[in-house]
């Protein structure tokens, strides 16, 4: 495990020696103490950045650039066990989650791989114009550099799809994982090392967001911001981006709705809802938190969910059969509690919602389900990530579109029924970057992801996310042979 900054190719330590403790939400002991880097760090990163850039990466070939992606996958792929199981004690994830995440990731730099050779085909293809007398052709050239900011939910998927794209596209890369789950981040930059990435092409930073995070959105050297987090910190990043007007690409939180009509199978039904919001301990951004169950088959389905969910096997992540974690941290928990706490005087809680008998150490809940809340209670409106569902009931097809489009989030919507009309029309008609018919939570690197309202600005992964680190240029040539004529008759 890394001590260290990776920054310009080199492991160093920060400007002002500072470090914080990293700790095991499985049982709240200290894993490792990681460095602390400040404004002074940051700036020496986006410096190296900046010089990567203009000293060849940026001008290289998209087969080029697909050459280091996949030496970075092989390189992850050799270790893919030991990373997992760093995942588990950094995060607190099952290790089959952990194991499942490794492999995307692995997954996401090869497909990056593929497009950086495809970009290559798609440069300077002509443009056809209305005037024969010019000729216009296409180019995508890299934004420059990124400065990306990750959360602790996916740590290294997300460091992946973030940096794949950027590095595939040409740009070069400033990351700062979240200081709760930092671990994986600097494996990435170890297996940069060990490929022989050119220096400064990749930087990881670890730091606290006020004194790391703040000053990398703030620089006047970073061309582009992504950034994946809470809404509060998205618009901080959006208003400082504002001052130098960079562009910017905003994966925010979500309380998404999921739509089960009369119809639909039952035990499908219970599967997925289950997935939709116990699947990472529910600390997903995308969780399908608010289910909304039409009142034929809601009391069948309430008893076999309730059932299930009890049945859940609760413990550390490394611990075979474990299907629910612990929370990330101490303050995660206090504040799911504390909205659980909340949610008692809102709403009748048919389970969970407490620490585990058997668990007393670490940040462990039971998973909670709540019946009827409010419509504008706090459990039913803002987001909690962590295994808290709100079910309510709705009569026809129209209210339950009309409760689920009823937030200003946007990110995600699940709906099921075996009447694949109207689940088609209902998904078209859900205000929401991502729709899943009879299912909940799939995710794949070829399909676009993001959301809509406060749930963020672009779309990440497949070609989406290439475009995200691209500026588009038209090159137009006058070619007639006689003389343009406007002003020199």
């Amino acid at each position: 495990m890394r001590d260290q900054l990776y920054i310009n190719g080199q492991w160093v330590r920060p400007d002002l020696g500072g470090y914080f403790d990293v700790i095991d939400p499985g049982n709240g002991d200290l894993i490792q103490r990681v460095p602390a880097a400040t404004e002074e760090d940051i700036d020496h990163a986006v410096h190296a950045a900046r010089q990567a850039f203009t000293r060849g990466w940026g001008q290289s070939t998209g087969a080029e650039r697909a050459a280091w992606l996949e030496a970075l996958a092989d390189e992850l792929d050799r270790r893919r066990d030991a990373l997992a199981v760093l995942e588990v004690r950094d995060n607190g994830k099952p290790l089959p989650e952990a194991q499942w995440d490794i492999a995307d990731a692995i997954g996401c730099f090869r497909y990056y791989a593929e497009l950086a050779r495809e970009l290559d085909d798609r440069q300077d293809q002509p443009l056809a114009l209305p005037d024969e007398r010019f000729s216009c052709r296409i180019r995508y050239e890299p934004v420059g550099v990124a400065g990306q900011i990750i959360p602790w939910n996916y740590p290294l998927l997300m460091a992946a799809w973030k940096v794949a794209p950027a590095l595939a596209a040409g740009a070069t890369c400033v990351l700062k994982p979240s200081e709760l789950t930092p671990l994986t981040a600097l494996e990435l930059a170890g297996a940069a090392e060990r490929i022989g990435l050119p220096s400064g092409v990749l930087n990881v930073v670890t730091g606290l967001g006020s004194e790391a995070g703040a000053p990398l959105s703030q620089h006047p050297g970073v061309d582009k911001l992504a950034f994946t987090g809470s809404v509060p910190t998205g618009s901080k990043i959006m208003s400082a981006a504002a001052v130098d007007i960079k562009n910017i690409s905003l994966e925010l939180g979500g309380k998404s709705a999921f739509i089960v009509f009369d119809d639909a199978d039952l035990e499908a039904a219970v599967e997925w809802i289950m997935f939709g919001i116990f699947w990472n301990q529910g600390q997903v951004c995308s969780a399908t938190s608010r289910l909304l169950v039409q009142e034929g088959i809601a009391a069948k389905l309430l008893e076999r969910l309730v059932d299930e969910t009890r049945r859940i096997t609760i413990g550390p992540g490394l611990e075979r059969g474990v299907l629910l974690g612990p929370l990330v941290s101490a303050g995660q928990f206090q504040k799911v509690m504390g909205m659980i706490e909340q949610g008692k005087q809102e709403a009748n809680l048919l389970t969970g919602g407490k620490r585990p008998p058997h668990l007393s150490h670490g940040f462990f809940v039971e998973p909670a389900i709540f019946d009827e809340p409010g419509e504008n209670s706090r459990i039913w409106r803002e987001e909690i990530f962590g295994p808290v569902l709100c079910v309510k009931r709705f009569k026809t097809e129209a209210e339950a579109l009309k409760q689920a489009n009823d937030s200003r989030y946007g990110l995600a919507a699940a709906v099921m029924s075996n009447d694949l009309e109207r689940a088609a029309r209902v998904a078209n008609g859900l205000r929401a970057g991502i729709v899943w018919v009879n299912c909940s939570q799939p995710t794949f690197t070829q399909a676009p992801w993001g959301g809509m309202k406060q749930s963020g600005i672009g779309r990440e992964l497949g070609r989406w996310g290439l475009d995200n680190y691209l500026e588009v240029k038209q090159v137009t040539e006058y070619r007639s042979r006689e003389p343009w004529g406007w002003y020199i008759k």
